[in-house]
């Protein structure tokens, strides 16, 4: 892998918690750093703190609301517009569902439960549309978690019994699902593709507000994920869950091929008007 000075890095969801940390790290280290968020008023201020601190000048925001597909596609196509190159792309946007957050269900703005839009759909989309600046030794990590179940196929928006951490939980096994199925279709390009579960319940905001406590903190987080993201000794894995700085497994439907497909055939067509 070429030194970090010359690599560019897009992370998403990097106004706050690991995602922030993760584009200080990176801008820390030379890197060509491109922060995404939702709020584009924190983004810039996201984008300011961090110049000032690491002194690196060459960062860039992008604004795009993962709740919404129109947008996802917008913000990749703006990416795909002022970029030549991503080196690593760091999926890390996402939402909760833990028990403080009421167990109530909300949509996207496209119709679908908003959990499972925000962490799966939007980020299949967001990956496929960014595709063409991915090269040979490009890396692709997807934030997922440990907290995983299985997917229901007959109710894949979640609308029967409905638990938030549930929703999460299932969206988590899908993102680590595409992983699997990105990673072998792009591994003859040379590109790697792994998901990571960081560590368990940091201390941030989303945390905080969905479960109330934190077992964690964002520094450890933050570790496994540049260890993932940019280490000579994780260069040319791919395919792989990893649970902190170790390899482990996905709960086991992940590894079910027939389920993936079913997967992969229903997120497609649901993807066919932006791809």
């Amino acid at each position: 892998m070429k030194p970090l000075s010359e690599c560019t890095v897009l992370i998403t969801g990097s106004t706050d918690g690991l995602g922030k940390a993760a584009a200080r790290w990176f801008a820390e280290k030379g890197a060509s750093v491109r922060l995404h968020g939702r709020n584009e008023e924190k983004g810039r201020r996201t984008l300011e703190e961090i110049k000032n601190v690491t002194g690196n000048a060459d960062l860039k925001y992008y604004n795009g609301d993962f709740s919404s597909l129109d947008s996802v596609s917008k913000a990749a196509e703006e990416i795909l517009a002022g970029e030549d190159q991503i080196d690593i792309l760091i999926n890390n946007a996402g939402i909760g569902g833990g028990p403080k957050s009421g167990g109530r269900r909300s949509t996207s703005r496209d119709g679908f439960e908003e959990i499972w839009a925000v962490n799966y759909i939007a980020q299949v989309l967001f990956t496929r549309k960014l595709r063409p600046l991915l090269e040979e030794g490009s890396r692709i990590v997807n934030v997922a978690s440990i907290g995983q179940a299985e997917i229901d196929f007959d109710d894949l928006n979640i609308e029967q019994r409905y638990d938030g951490f549930l929703a999460y939980s299932r969206s988590k096994l899908a993102l680590i699902m595409f992983t699997f199925d990105l990673a072998e279709a792009v591994k003859d390009q040379g590109i790697t593709v792994n998901a990571i579960h960081p560590a368990t319940l940091m201390e941030t905001n989303m945390v905080n507000e969905h479960f109330g406590r934190s077992q964690s903190s964002v520094e450890e987080g933050l570790e496994a994920l540049v260890f993932l993201a940019s280490s000579e000794e994780t260069e040319g894995i791919t395919g792989e869950f990893y649970d902190g700085r170790r390899r482990s497994k996905a709960l086991g439907q992940a590894y079910d091929r027939e389920a993936r497909q079913k997967l992969k055939t229903w997120t497609e067509e649901v993807l066919s008007g932006y791809v």
